[in-house]
């Protein structure tokens, strides 16, 4: 039996998923943590229940999104740790990326924290752009379409039917009305997150991660940009380095890890988005969700 730890990015976030983890060890601290480095009360953000320092809408700022599902996703890690439990490989979609980092032992938390800070502010800082979800369509026809027009990538190849755009407004309206599909649905963004749009912000987050130690990883990890095992700490912070400007290649990873023999897929975080991909895409794997301390056992 080979398992799989994969971590769900922005997107998966709901108000009240902080409640899951709070009896978990060090939970009131890293909430605290989070919300000294953010200036705001993370925990009440994640909460959704308004009052004078948040709204419930605050919850889907990217600048929010991010690190409160850093902390959720980091602390199940901990206590699966605490378990003696421990994965034969890992992989997190997009921000999930940095939870599988520290799963792998690659930083701790503060340093994850520090580094979910920064990459969220550069990215909502980045605006201008567009991302469009396509479900159901001919892969042929949509690299056409996108190879013929300027400003629009492929942001994140989810599986064999559902990809996301990524680019300028009008880039990606144009592909996403030329393309026959099922279903194109534009997404509440502020930017045209994992393309070109946001190579200053990727600039800015590479020039951080030099100052930033890695460790190599206690077992391997599968990249975004590069969807093979590597456990080497300076492979691992190149492919995170060029993770913002290019495409989640999540189509790949689980090709990856069905070549890997994974046949048992633990999704750590709120909700069931990758566990779904997997059961479409991935023949013969068993899925399961972890989302808080009821999941553990506790």
């Amino acid at each position: 039996m080979s398992i799989a730890w994969v971590f769900p990015g922005q997107g998966s976030q709901k108000h009240g998923m902080a409640d899951a983890v709070l009896s978990l060890p060090g939970a009131e601290e890293r909430f605290a943590l989070a919300s000294r480095l953010l200036g705001r009360d993370l925990l009440a953000i994640c909460s959704g229940n308004g009052g004078d320092d948040c709204s419930p809408a605050d919850l889907n700022d990217t600048r929010n999104t991010q690190p409160a599902l850093f902390v959720v996703e980091s602390l199940i890690v901990d206590e699966l740790h605490r378990q003696q439990r421990q994965p034969d490989m890992v992989a997190g979609h997009s921000l999930g990326e940095l939870v599988a980092l520290y799963a792998a032992g690659v930083f701790d938390a503060a340093t994850g924290l520090e580094l979910m800070q920064r990459r969220s502010t550069l990215m909502a800082g980045a605006g201008g752009g567009a991302m469009t979800a396509v479900i159901g369509f001919d892969r042929d026809q949509l690299n056409t379409l996108v190879d013929a027009t300027d400003d629009v990538v492929i942001a994140n190849d989810n599986s064999d039917a559902q990809v996301v755009l990524s680019g300028s407004p009008e880039a990606v309206r144009s592909v996403s009305d030329a393309l026959s599909c099922k279903r194109a649905i534009p997404l509440a963004v502020s930017g045209a997150f994992h393309s070109p749009f946001m190579a200053e912000a990727a600039d800015a987050f590479a020039s951080h991660l030099d100052s930033i130690a890695f460790e190599d990883a206690r077992f391997p990890v599968l990249s975004n940009t590069e969807p093979t095992p590597s456990r080497d700490a300076g492979e691992l912070k190149q492919r995170l380095r060029r993770q913002m400007t290019t495409g989640v290649r999540w189509r790949e990873t689980m090709a990856a890890m069905t070549s890997a023999s994974v046949d048992t897929l633990v999704e750590i975080g709120p909700g069931n988005v990758l566990s779904g991909l997997a059961k479409r895409s991935m023949n013969g794997v068993t899925s399961s969700q972890l989302s808080g301390a009821g999941d553990l056992g506790l």
